[in-house]
This record gives structure tokens, sequence and C-alpha cells, in this order.
């Protein structure tokens, strides 16, 4: 790296093997979010077999969702201590075991154990250390990355409910959920591909605000996961020994974050959205089914959904990250929730395969929306260096909500035999959830406003322009933390800053 360019090689790429990492976070998104709604389409003939009701069916979904949210604590906890590549490869295969195992279910129990906990939990595995890693490569790009790979669950929900109808015609829900356990170890070679970034020195240790954990700039550590490109990079966890050959105690998860304002407002809207959200796609085949239509038709219906959802997530990840719009990215996602929320409330009556139809493309284009920004959202809050430990404990949240909102769904289609009330109460909790980002965000932005500013608050932001700008802080718990209102309120650039990049040991 060249002298004369004092940035270069200071933040995360945005390209060369970012492209690679990228594509790896497509297919695990995919699957992550795409499996447990694909699944769905194997519900009938479980109830068939195993006489059971459709509550006792949307457990599996749910199980498989609350083990995708509700172990992020514990894949932060992994990450931290061996990497992103070790625990994503160990994801994957226990993935692909689960729904092997649930092949031979003669149980609900064994049901609930092989496809919902085990692949579950396969997923969670593969799912956060992949975003984490995102944040590695990408910073100036990053609302396009995080679009690119959020559109890895539309198309393979496109793809997965055919395929898992087919799989049911010729091979009966077994052979299904053997097939399919077979396709999940692709995530073994996607978590091959999760290369730490090059950086110098053996360890990384916590980067200024703004940097994504585990980058490294020239002459400079940084927390992350897999961090250093020396002997063993790609299994250390998030502390290695610093230049001094010290070790350090190594970070497990850090909760301070629970105290911020920002989190605390992102926490309770994704409890909200995560206990209506799901319920629609996850009722939507049955949904159609008994209202007449034929099973592969109703299986299409998904993949209407996935296809509006491919080209929508990618859009919204661009249109987030102009300039004009990124400071108010918090809004656009209350706003997204609220149109996914309007458009359950709308569709409640609609029975006819033509109302579906555009229900499935309104419902698509704000959910694609919704899942384009949401970890956006976070990451900008909060600060791209707690963003690991943040996102486990949202997951974990939005767990508790899973577990409530779809076995809940089911239970009611049970008692009362009729879908109209559980789309009226799906779409309030996502619209709720989307009043409630936009007021909370204009309260904090008020109050900010309002108290006076603290030294050292001009650091505090996780605005990537500012972040390059800062120096290498002491310790990650010097610093000051990000807020929602930080995307509201474009600060200026700080004057001196620019000329600290140049006073760093290494540079040029």
């Amino acid at each position: 790296m060249g002298a004369g360019d004092p940035r270069r090689g200071v933040g995360p790429p945005d390209g060369g093997w970012g492209w690679a990492v990228l594509g790896a976070c497509f297919v695990v998104t995919g699957f992550a979010y795409g499996f447990p709604k694909a699944v769905s389409v194997f519900f009938h003939a479980l109830m068939h077999d195993f006489s059971a009701g459709y509550s006792d069916m949307a457990w599996v979904s749910s199980i498989m969702l609350a083990m995708l949210y509700g172990t992020g604590p514990v894949s932060s906890i992994l990450v931290n201590r061996f990497g992103c590549r070790p625990v994503m490869l160990m994801g994957g295969l226990l993935a692909s075991a689960g729904m092997v195992l649930a092949s031979f279910a003669t149980s609900l129990l064994a049901l609930y154990l092989t496809a919902g906990v085990l692949t579950g939990l396969g997923l969670a595995l593969n799912f956060q250390p992949s975003l984490i890693m995102l944040g590695l490569y990408f910073d100036r790009r990053r609302p396009l990355a995080n679009g690119l790979a959020a559109a890895g669950s539309p198309v393979f929900l496109s793809a997965l409910s055919p395929l898992g109808q087919q799989l049911l015609e010729r091979f009966g829900w077994r052979g299904g959920f053997l097939l399919l356990g077979g396709l999940l170890l692709h995530c073994c070679a996607c978590g091959a591909l999760m290369r730490p970034p090059p950086g110098p020195g053996p360890g990384l240790r916590g980067g200024s605000a703004g940097h994504a954990p585990g980058w490294a700039g020239p002459g400079r550590t940084g927390a992350g996961p897999g961090a250093g490109p020396g002997p063993g990079g790609a299994g250390r966890g998030l502390h290695g020994a610093p230049p001094g050959g010290r070790p350090r105690r190594r970070r497990r998860l850090h909760v301070a974050v629970c105290a911020e304002r920002a989190f605390a407002v992102y926490a309770v809207t994704k409890f909200l959205m995560a206990l209506g959200l799901f319920v629609p796609a996850l009722l939507l085949v049955n949904y159609a089914q008994d209202a007449g239509v034929p099973a592969a038709d109703a299986a299409l219906l998904l993949s209407i959904v996935g296809f509006v959802d491919i080209a929508a997530r990618p859009a919204c990840g661009a249109l987030a990250g102009l300039a004009r719009l990124r400071p108010h990215v918090a809004y656009l996602f209350s706003l997204a929730l609220l149109a996914n929320g309007l458009a359950d409330l709308s569709s409640a009556r609609a029975r006819s395969y033509g109302a579906l139809v555009a229900f499935c493309v309104a419902f698509g284009l704000s959910y694609g929306m919704v899942g384009a920004l949401q970890f956006e959202v976070l990451m900008a809050a909060v600060g791209a260096h707690r963003f690991p430990d943040a996102l486990g404990l949202v997951l974990l949240v939005e767990a508790l909500a899973v577990l409530i909102g779809p076995p809940s769904a089911g239970r009611l289609v049970d008692a009362l035999k009729n879908y109209e009330i559980i789309f009226y109460l799906a779409g309030s909790e996502v619209a709720l959830a989307g009043v409630f980002m936009a007021v909370a965000t204009n309260c904090c932005l008020r109050s900010s406003q309002d108290a006076p500013p603290s030294p050292g608050a001009e650091g505090g932001a996780s605005d990537t322009e500012d972040a390059e700008a800062k120096g290498d802080s002491e310790s990650l718990s010097t610093e000051e933390p990000g807020g929602l209102e930080a995307l509201e309120v474009p600060r200026p650039g700080t004057g001196p800053a620019e000329p600290n990049m140049e006073a760093e040991p290494g540079q040029g």
C-alpha cells in the first residue's frame, strides 16, 4: 500500500475476497430463513402420519426459528473463542445431521429434537458468524452487501418450497428430509470460505468505534472472529495476544450494550415484529389448501413471495446506502414494518387465488425491505465493534417472540378453524413494531439534542466515515456507544482526526 494514501488498508476492503464471503452469506442466509418456512410443505403429511394438529406441526418451524435466534449468545461466545470458520463448519454438520435423523423419527418429540433443536442449532451456528464476517469485509458498501446477502432468503424460499413439494410426492416426507439433510452440507462449504481479512500481527484487539470487529489496519490491532493472518488465525478468538506478547483474558459476551438506549429500542421493536412477521408465511400454504387451492399451486405462493423478495432486498439495500437516506435508515425500517403489517391486515379476507397472489406480492415486497434493513439498523445503532454481542442478544429476544407467535397462531387455527383473526393479529403486531420504532427513534433524537454534550461524545458515533478518521482506542470499554440518534443527525467530520491517521505507526 502506498504511503501517499493514509486511508488505504485502514478499514474493511469493501471487495476482494469479500465478494466470496458475500456469496457464502447469501447461501447461509437462504438456508437460515428459507428452510424453516419451506418445511411447512411437509406439514399435511406429518399431521396424517402422527395424527397431530396444525399447532403440533407449527412447533417444528417454531423450535427451528427459536434455536436460530435463541442461541445467538452461545454463537457469539463460540465465535469469540474459536473464530467464524470452525463454528460454521460445525454448524453445517449439525444442521445436516438434524434433518437426516428426523427422517427416522417415530414420534413428535423425536421430530422436535432433531428437525427443530439440532437443525435449528446448526443453522444458528452458520447464520450469525456469516453476518459478523460480512461486517469485516464491508463498510462503505455495507448496506448493499447486507441487502444482497439477505436476498438469499427469498431465493432459497422460492426454490426450496417447490423442491420440497416434489420430494414429498416422489419420496415421501422421510425421503425428503433425508435429501434435505444432504443439501444442508453446503453450509460447510460456505464456512470454509470464511477467511479472516488480512492484517498485520498475530492477533487482533478491539478496534476503534465504527470499525468492523476484527479489522486491523497498518500498525493496528482489532477485535474479530478468526482474527489475524498469522498461524491459526482462522481459529483464533476475538482477543489474541497483543504485540508485546502478554496474553489477555478472552472476551466472552459483553452485556453492557443492553444499557444503551438505541439497543433497547431496537430489541423491543424486534420482539414485537417477531410475534407476527413469520406467521403469514408459515400459514400460507395450509391457508390456501383449506381455501380449495391445489397443493402445487399453494406451494407456488411461497415462491411468489420469494421472487418479489429477491428483487426487494438488493434494491432496498442499495436505496438505504444513498447518502441522503442512510442517516434516516431507522425510519425507513419502521416504514417497512408498517407496510408489512398493513399487507397482513388488508389481506385477512383473501380467499381467491388472485387475492392470495396479490397478498404475496405486497407481503414479499415489505418483507424484503424488513430483511434488507434489520441488521444494517442494528449495526449503525450500536457500532460495528459491538455488533457481535448486540446481535446475539437481539436474537435471544427474538427467539422468545418466535416461541410465542407461530405456535399460538397454530393453536388458534385448530380452535377457531378460521385464519382471518390470525392475519389480523399478526398484522397488528408488526404494524405496532413499526410505529414504536419511529416514535422511539424520534424521542431518542429529541432527547439527545436537548442533552448537553459530554466530553468525548464526538467520538461516540458509529458512522463509518468518522470511524475511519479515529485513532486506535485503548480498549472497547473506553469507547462511547453509538445510538439511534447517530442515524438521524450526520455529524460534521472532526478536524484533527485526519492528521492523526498519518501519525499512527505503520502508516506509509
